[in-house]
């Protein structure tokens, strides 16, 4: 008897500290735009599709970017688990949003706010040699299990300035630096850069950071980060990065390389049949994921 016992405390006690992971990702929805329709790639062709897959894979925290306001309210609506905290990038709700969504149940949402990547972070700006204004959401959060705070950092880097990447990610690490010294911090994204580039390296170089790609127990990668819609495209290059202060540590990573088969009218879910459909990805982004464990996290069983 005191033999079973021990075991079921035991397997409890493995439950308990595997529990205390937290699963975060980082996922480009794609906007809204008008012409993914033509390829059967529009939001409203897709999101139910995409809120599945989020509810299925029941992220703790997950960043977004690309999505406007209507999509992530989409979103929630089809997500009642989660909340979102976030400002668009052309100001208020206006523009795409890096935004951060929160599994109520899991996470607390201590503070928040949104800067722009450029000169005057402080007001809505383009920075450098970028085509758009781009910016960087952040939230402190509490994980309600351990009791342990911890920021995220969502970005969206410009898809054509040199410069403004590479500043981009300088004024980011050093924000991380200054606000957050000693707690947990996560910076995401879609950094629109692959792993050999230098805006990589300035997060990658940092004596702050690790690549949870570089360091996870366990790494599942299929596939680079970005599709183009395409389920059959095929590379090596990440573009969307998830880094963490390297007192976390990281026991999964993971490219999410799902697909979904396009529904036909009159299809019936009692029907029962095998057939070629045509193979649609979720998004021109794979999300990213990774498990994690905060430091500190131990200690609050």
């Amino acid at each position: 008897m005191k033999r079973i016992l021990m075991f079921v405390g035991l397997m409890l006690l493995v439950s308990i500290v595997s529990a205390q992971e937290l699963n975060v990702a980082s996922f480009n929805l794609r906007n809204n735009s008008k012409k993914d329709y033509e390829n059967n790639n529009g939001w409203t062709q897709r999101r139910d599709v995409l809120a599945g897959f989020i509810n299925h894979e029941a992220f703790d925290v997950f960043g977004t970017q690309e999505g406007r306001r209507v999509q992530l309210n989409d979103i929630v609506k089809r997500c009642p688990d989660y909340a979102y905290v976030g400002e668009g990038r052309d100001g208020g709700s206006k523009g795409e949003h890096c935004a951060l969504f929160y599994r109520k149940e899991r996470v607390e949402l201590l503070d928040s706010g949104t800067f722009w990547l450029s000169q005057t972070p402080d007001v809505v700006s383009k920075g450098w040699d970028a085509k758009y204004p781009r910016i960087c959401t952040w939230a402190m959060f509490r994980d309600k299990l351990s009791k342990v705070k911890f920021y995220v950092f969502n970005v969206h880097l410009d898809h054509r300035g040199v410069q403004a990447r590479a500043e981009a990610m300088k004024l980011v690490a050093d924000y991380v630096a200054k606000r957050c010294k000693g707690v947990n911090s996560i910076v995401m994204g879609d950094f629109n850069v692959t792993q050999m580039s230098e805006p990589y390296k300035v997060l990658a170089d940092n004596e702050l950071f690790n690549d949870s790609y570089e360091v996870a127990r366990y790494r599942f990668a299929p596939t680079g980060t970005f599709n183009g819609f395409n389920p059959s495209c095929y590379t090596t290059l990440r573009i969307d990065h998830i880094f963490v202060t390297k007192d976390i540590s990281v026991s999964r990573y993971g490219v999410l390389a799902y697909h979904y088969y396009l529904a036909k009218e009159g299809d019936a879910t009692t029907s029962v049949k095998s057939e070629n459909r045509e193979i649609k990805n979720i998004s021109d982004h794979y999300a990213v994921q990774v498990w994690l464990k905060l430091k500190g996290a131990k200690k609050n069983r």
